[in-house]
């Protein structure tokens, strides 16, 4: 990003990788943006206070689910 931090994350160490995004944001709100398993273990984690979906149809073949084996009712929802 102009200006800004770049991080990688890595499936393995999820919990590290927002306390180092954390530390550099100063206190600011931090942007997820990934794949599907990516953002899944956010999710289990119950680590994503807000989520924006971008949905558009897809006409050919298949990928994963985003909320699959997601316990819903443990949100609230």
């Amino acid at each position: 990003m102009a200006g800004g931090t770049e991080f990688r994350l890595s499936p393995k160490a999820f919990h590290a990788a927002l306390e180092q995004a954390s530390a550099a944001a100063g206190g600011r709100h931090i942007r997820l943006g990934g794949g599907v398993s990516i953002i899944r273990q956010y999710l289990r984690a119950a680590l994503i206070d807000e989520l924006h979906l971008a949905i558009r149809p897809v006409l050919l073949g298949s990928g994963e689910h985003l909320l699959n084996d997601i316990d819903m009712r443990a949100f609230g929802l």
